[in-house]
């Protein structure tokens, strides 16, 4: 195992997670007290698990078909015009 990638990638994904709307919808499911923490917990514990494994799949069929450089370069796009987005909607908004 490659402990240092394994650490990094659960950083990255755990840090992603906290307080995001998957969090919060499953925070909803576990405060009604008519329901078992104990299935919510395994619901939302498959789910993410799934998620991850497409995800997974997804990063290396890319992997295949666009070099590395292109697709962090898609990436990085991605991830600014999604934060410009959000910071001009919540100025639009306020």
């Amino acid at each position: 195992m490659e402990w240092k990638l394994f650490a990094t990638v659960f950083a990255a994904v755990f840090i992603a997670e906290l307080a995001d709307k998957t969090q919060l919808v499953t925070l909803l499911f576990a405060a009604d007290r008519e329901v078992s923490k104990w299935t919510v917990f395994f619901g939302a514990a498959l789910a993410l698990a799934l998620t991850s494994a497409i995800a997974v799949a997804a990063g290396a069929f890319l992997a295949e078909v666009i070099d590395e450089r292109t697709m962090a370069l898609i990436a990085g796009t991605g991830f600014i015009a999604i934060g410009a987005w959000t910071l001009l909607h919540g100025l639009r908004a306020g």
